[in-house]
């Protein structure tokens, strides 16, 4: 592995400053993904700037919405109880990755901006519309997270950018969301996921959010499956045909984990089991 310097910065604007100072410096905090992709030598950084010691940029605070800041671990969104009861289906995802070890290693922050099209927190993130704020010497401003992602691994960070917190917005108290996640065994990266939300008026869906994970470059917002769904009560014939859109409105790939065939399958069952489940129907 090749030898770099390695800086541990207190404040975002220290931080920030270091970036500053060597251009190809990396940003890292639990490091689960970035020293993996160092040590196959896909990542080559003359310096690191971990971000574990900036308080401003870690903890949850919840005041009708939430604020994650970026260095929260995996684990600490686990076992915040405000944060689960208000938002279930982050929580069901944050649980989902990894092991113990590496929930209380890796942070939303490197999760969101890894930019993998199977990152388990961005599906629910994506659902709840949430927006991330980005910081730079030259100052700071907050994007849609739909925004954020622009290919396999590439965000619309600039190189001087970094990830500061997550703004999710209060839930109706009408919404229900949920998490789904498909894997070949435990603790493994998944082979499909959908995240749902629904604002109901009794079998009347006032609002509808669906979002598919692995199944296309990036973490997916299904619109026609939205659309479908809003407006109308929800009928076995008209969730057939959100579920149908759904599995059009992506794009999988065959490789040695699952094939295009079945992650497609896999997007129409978690939708109709998601919206069965949040109606308080049974599932087949």
């Amino acid at each position: 592995m090749n030898r770099y310097d390695y800086h541990r910065p207190t404040t975002l604007t220290e931080a920030l400053a270091r970036k500053a100072e060597t251009k190809d410096a990396r940003f890292i905090a639990g490091g689960t993904d970035l020293m993996v992709r160092i040590r196959g030598k896909d990542v080559v950084t003359p310096a690191l700037i971990s971000l574990r010691s900036i308080p401003e940029i870690a903890g949850v605070s919840l005041d009708g919405g939430a604020c994650i800041g970026a260095a929260t671990t995996i684990g600490d969104l686990v076992r915040h109880e405000g944060l689960g009861a208000r938002y279930p289906a982050l929580a069901q995802a944050a649980r989902r990755i990894g092991s113990q070890q590496i929930r209380n290693a890796g942070t939303i922050g490197g999760n969101v901006c890894n930019a993998s099209p199977c990152a388990d927190t961005a599906l629910p993130l994506l659902v709840h519309e949430a927006r991330v704020g980005l910081a730079s010497a030259g100052g700071k401003r907050e994007i849609p997270i739909a925004d954020l992602f622009c290919g396999p691994r590439a965000t619309c960070l600039k190189a001087d950018e970094i990830m500061t917190h997550v703004l999710l917005p209060a839930p109706s108290p009408k919404a229900k969301a949920v998490f789904l996640k498909k894997g070949r065994v435990m603790m493994d990266l998944s082979v499909a996921s959908v995240a749902v939300l629904l604002e109901l008026n009794g079998d009347t869906c006032v609002k509808a959010r669906v979002a598919a994970g692995s199944v296309g470059p990036t973490p997916l917002r299904l619109k026609d499956a939205e659309a479908i769904l809003e407006g109308k009560r929800i009928t076995d014939d008209l969730l057939t045909k959100a579920c149908e859109a759904a599995m059009r409105g992506v794009s999988p790939i065959t490789d040695v984990r699952s094939t295009a065939e079945y992650r497609r399958h896999i997007v129409g069952v978690f939708l109709k089991r998601a919206v069965l489940g949040l109606l308080g129907r049974e599932t087949a």
